[in-house]
């Protein structure tokens, strides 16, 4: 057992290795967070969403957006799209699953606001059919995704694709990534960085 968790550490170290010596993929989140700095000075929106253990990563995520992440500020407008019982069984039984995210960003996106759609796998049917209606409005996406990319790397404007094929491994990565975009749009809009 000592062994297993010695390895468990280390994969999670080597995959975050790999993402830490990638310029490209050190550019790309770059990028992302310019683009969410923006939203936020132009008095948009976060909505973020995934299913299960990505579900819990976009409460997470915008937990730190509304309420702080290093130091106390305004908060900043974010919605997780998986917490709220009533519109997802509304939706679930109405429309069906597949539509858990687009109806709401039907509902409650804007032009110029961002979508952070999280799917280890790339292929949520619903993430990407959230991902649809965003095209239709106007919201800039994100995908935070494992390495293949799936079927949502064609449909977002900027896909990371975690150098894994392990849900673990991408959802340890995941938060990560949440956690760079949350600390560099604190520091710009609040703490005066770059």
């Amino acid at each position: 057992m000592i062994k297993f968790i010695s390895e468990q550490i280390k994969q999670s170290y080597e995959i975050k290795q790999k993402i830490a010596e990638d310029p490209q993929m050190i550019e790309l989140i770059h990028t992302i967070c310019i683009k969410a700095i923006e939203i936020y000075k132009n008095g948009k929106k976060t909505l973020i969403a995934g299913n299960g253990g990505s579900a819990a990563d976009a409460q997470h995520i915008a937990g730190e957006f509304v309420s702080r992440f290093y130091f106390d500020r305004p908060g900043l407008a974010s919605i997780a799209l998986t917490t709220d019982s009533s519109i997802l069984t509304a939706i679930g039984n109405d429309y069906g699953y597949e539509r858990l995210f687009s109806r709401q960003i039907q509902a409650n996106g804007n032009e110029g606001d961002m979508f952070i759609g999280i799917s280890t796998s790339g292929n949520s049917v619903n993430i990407i059919k959230a991902f649809e209606e965003c095209k239709l409005k106007g919201i800039i996406t994100v995908g935070l995704t494992g390495a293949s990319g799936g079927k949502m790397e064609a449909l977002c404007d900027y896909c990371i694709k975690v150098p894994s094929d392990e849900t673990p491994r991408i959802q340890e990565a995941h938060i990560l990534i949440g956690h760079i975009i949350c600390a560099t749009v604190e520091q710009s809009i609040f703490g005066g960085g770059d």
